[in-house]
């Protein structure tokens, strides 16, 4: 496979594979209320990271790379509070990750150079599409993060085999079930 179509690939690999999943399996191990505690009036809660990851997803890849209207409301994604639903939540993280995924399957790999328009800039669809994954890296952790301080539990998506830790968490094919 070409750098270009690898690049494509692992990027729906990292959203659909390893992120999503993981954040997925969090969720299970909370109530609805802890969904939106936050630690400070600083800092967000998982609801508000999810909205924010469903949003930022949908500007970058959705409407940025793919050309469909962009209608995010990114204030609101920070001011919503309990009155979402941690299933409602998954589904609107969970569809805008599958769009996000449908617009990089048909993304041409020569493509990558081309630019675009978001949030004001100028990026290229490479850029696009690195931004987007690697910021939903990071709030993907910060979720994470949150979920183990809420539950005092371990989320258990690593297994060490002979010292190497394996991946463990649901629908990894060297993972949990999904």
């Amino acid at each position: 496979m070409d750098s270009p179509a690898a690049f494509l690939a692992q990027s729906r690999e990292y959203l659909t594979g390893h992120y999503l999943p993981k954040i997925q399996a969090a969720l299970e191990v909370l109530p609805d209320p802890d969904v939106w505690w936050r630690p400070n009036p600083a800092s967000n809660s998982i609801g508000n990271l999810m909205l924010h990851l469903a949003g930022n997803i949908r500007q970058w890849i959705v409407s940025g790379v793919g050309g469909a209207p962009d209608r995010r409301h990114r204030a609101g994604e920070f001011t919503a509070g309990g009155e979402v639903s941690r299933r409602d939540l998954l589904v609107t993280l969970t569809e805008a990750v599958l769009d996000a995924d449908a617009v990089l399957a048909r993304t041409d790999p020569a493509s990558l150079g081309e630019r675009r328009l978001v949030q004001g800039r100028e990026v290229s669809i490479l850029e696009a599409v690195y931004h987007a994954v690697e910021h939903f890296a990071m709030h993907t952790g910060q979720i994470l993060y949150l979920a183990k301080l809420r539950s005092g539990s371990d989320l258990g998506f690593y297994r060490m085999e002979e010292g190497i830790p394996r991946a463990a968490w649901p629908g990894h094919p060297t993972g949990g079930s999904a």
